[in-house]
């Protein structure tokens, strides 16, 4: 399960960009988190971006990695605390570091549907009805108009409303934007849907 509402598009959208990037690489914070919950007794876990260790390490990772891999490195995460934001890219920057930041914002409802959609979410509406509560989902809802209401301040630009773009597309913004070149994307509608849901079966979790 992912920790917050808008992070499933990153990840796809960071996928497609290293599909078609030679040379890219996926460096994705939420395994330093997963590791930390696993060390961490189950009633003394809260959300992993609040341990000073995670923003330490996932400093550490993406400036070893941005200093020493010879191409693009592609962070898939969502932060919307203002000093946790200053704590990882902002020391990025400060270290000298080319960092962009895309924030991929949506409307409220095209979240939810995502949401629904998502991981068993077809399963549960078949066997719940269309209304069935996001109970998966429950702390992505809980943290939605949080990430929303954070990630439309200046200081997490660029935002990317993604509600009329598909991956590809928000991949080819991003990379426009960034002077980055992506090869053409030959999918087709099939194949680009059963490629995002691979992606997205791959980034479920059950802790």
């Amino acid at each position: 399960m992912d920790q917050w509402p808008l992070r499933r598009r990153q990840t796809q959208a960071a996928h497609e960009i290293q599909r078609r990037l030679p040379g890219s690489v996926i460096c994705d914070p939420e395994h330093v988190g997963f590791g930390l919950h696993r060390m961490t007794p189950p009633l003394l876990r809260g959300d992993f971006q609040d341990l000073p260790a995670w923003r330490q390490g996932v400093y550490e990772v993406l400036d070893l990695a941005l200093a020493k891999h010879d191409g693009t490195v592609l962070a898939p995460m969502t932060i919307v605390e203002p000093t946790y934001f200053q704590e990882t890219v902002g020391r990025l920057r400060e270290r000298g570091h080319d960092v962009r930041h895309f924030a991929l914002l949506a409307d409220r409802e095209t979240v939810l549907r995502r949401l629904r959609e998502r991981g068993f979410g077809h399963v549960v509406q078949f066997i719940a009805g269309k209304d069935a509560p996001l109970r998966r989902e429950s702390f992505a809802v809980a943290k939605l108009d949080l990430c929303l209401e954070r990630l439309r301040e200046e200081e997490f630009a660029e935002h990317v409303w993604t509600d009329r773009l598909t991956i590809p597309q928000v991949a080819d913004h991003i990379a426009a934007s960034a002077g980055l070149t992506l090869t053409p994307n030959t999918d087709n509608a099939l194949r680009g849907r059963l490629r995002q849901a691979w992606t997205g079966i791959k980034h479920i979790r059950f802790d």
